[in-house]
């Protein structure tokens, strides 16, 4: 207000011919002007932008010759804002009510999606779709303030016949179509404790649905009940639809499950992610590790639905970079991400640049090593060896399948043990559990459950919560 004040005396001051009348409307204009710029900066203050950071596996490389460099494009999203309302959730819960989902599983089912409802504010939409042979809509989308009407049509849910998992997802996604609209995160919760069998049922199928509903910015993310499941069908909608993926053994879990992603859809700060990698004239991207995306000419394309406060997503490329001379240095890629702001609905730009010095010195070269892109990209790697080995399996080559996951663990045990590195030595460990297991009892459909499950969650970054 002090300042306001002298604004005023020296307008008065230098401005004293004109009407007293005209003198404080403009006074008035000034002093709005201040007080919306102040709140508007105050709440920008407030929330900081996903940040965007481009790091090479080495920060030197070795001088006269060409070669391979791995870079890892980082997106470092902020906490959710405490000062600001979050943005309203439209969720659809698509649950399996067939035959085998009797007794405990369906109860606790029903108990979680309760629990899920009572996380929900007035603002957000929920719906309840069931699915045996038929598909209901046992609770048609609504707002979640009205958690006395919806709750007892939550528990009345009874155990029926086949699986109609198409059937049940296409009709929640119907349920979150009727508001679409407006700054709504949309999200579909599939869970299913069986193997689709009634209308489209390959994992074909439900990834094309999955690509069709991220069109729409609709994510699915699927719970597996049990061991007799589809997971390669519900890692497929996922990966497709940009959701999460959980295999839960014992239906005793489910709380915990629903928990964390809802966890995940009430913290979104960013949304509708494209991030673009463009190389200097001269070099190429050779491929994408992990991710889904396009490669055109010197430049990748990648998109994410999108991102949850205080969490860290990454794109991996290996960029072929060409012969360089000692002491020189060269930019290797230039990054640019743009989304959309939630709680503003506005465009967000953020980028970044990694460079590189080269060396003939071979010493300087490995010691110039990033651990965390090195971690991360092994442990990326080590995800498609655990598909891999799951294909090799499925065609009978038990044998190969434990050797190609021996393999994996041995690369991350010998890079952990050079760098150090407790995580890449904790995961060659559970790695040659897993590989023992296989090679003792054979490809169990819990196995085969684990590795694709902590393949998916390792190239999505679903970090364990």
């Amino acid at each position: 207000m002090t300042n306001t004040l002298k604004i005023k005396n020296r307008f008065y001051s230098t401005h004293g011919k004109l009407p007293k009348n005209i003198c404080m409307i403009i006074t008035v204009y000034i002093m709005s002007l201040i007080f919306f710029g102040i709140s508007e900066a105050g709440e920008a203050g407030d929330f900081k932008k996903v940040s965007c950071r481009v790091e090479t596996e080495k920060s030197i490389l070795q001088a006269g010759h060409s070669q391979t460099v791995i870079v890892k494009v980082t997106l470092d999203a902020p906490p959710a804002p405490k000062t600001l309302p979050r943005p309203p959730v439209n969720l659809s819960l698509v649950l399996d009510r067939s035959g085998s989902m009797s007794g405990s599983k369906l109860d606790r089912a029903k108990d979680a999606t309760v629990e899920a409802l009572k996380r929900l504010d007035a603002q957000d939409i929920f719906s309840l779709v069931v699915y045996d042979h038929t598909v209901d809509s046992a609770v048609p989308a609504q707002s979640a303030r009205y958690t006395e009407g919806i709750v007892p049509k939550i528990m009345q849910i009874q155990p029926g016949g086949n699986t109609a998992l198409f059937g049940g997802v296409s009709q929640g996604a119907a349920e979150i179509r009727k508001h679409l609209e407006g700054r709504y995160v949309h999200r579909i919760i599939l869970l299913s404790d069986g193997l689709a069998n009634v209308g489209p049922s390959t994992p074909e199928d439900l990834g094309r649905l999955g690509a069709a509903l991220i069109k729409e910015n609709i994510s699915v993310s699927t719970i597996g009940v049990g061991t007799d499941y589809n997971e390669d069908l519900m890692a497929r909608l996922s990966q497709n639809s940009d959701g999460n993926i959980y295999f839960v053994e014992s239906s005793i879990d489910l709380p915990r499950i629903f928990t964390a992603e809802l966890g995940d859809v009430l913290s979104v700060v960013a949304r509708k992610v494209e991030v673009t990698i463009e190389m200097p004239e001269g070099m190429h991207a050779v491929k994408i590790i992990g991710r889904e995306g396009r490669i055109r000419n010197n430049s990748v394309e990648i998109s994410m639905n999108q991102l949850y406060g205080d969490q860290e997503k990454y794109a991996l490329v290996e960029i072929a970079v060409p012969e360089s001379g000692n002491g020189q240095e060269m930019e290797i890629a230039r990054a640019t991400v743009s989304y959309e702001d939630p709680f503003t609905l506005k465009n967000v730009v953020s980028k970044g640049v990694a460079t590189a010095r080269f060396s003939d010195n071979s010493e300087k070269v490995e010691k110039s090593a990033n651990i965390d892109v090195v971690r991360e990209y092994q442990l990326n790697l080590n995800a498609l060896a655990q598909e891999e080995a799951i294909k090799l399996s499925d065609k009978g080559k038990q044998k190969e399948a434990v050797e190609t996951l021996k393999a994996s663990a041995a690369k991350l045990k010998h890079l952990g043990a050079a760098y150090s590195d407790d995580k890449l030595l904790m995961e060659a460990d559970e790695l040659e559990v897993k590989a023992e297991a296989i090679e003792k009892e054979g490809m169990s459909k819990k196995s085969r459950k684990l590795l694709r499950t902590d393949s998916y969650q390792m190239k999505n970054q679903q970090f364990a919560k």
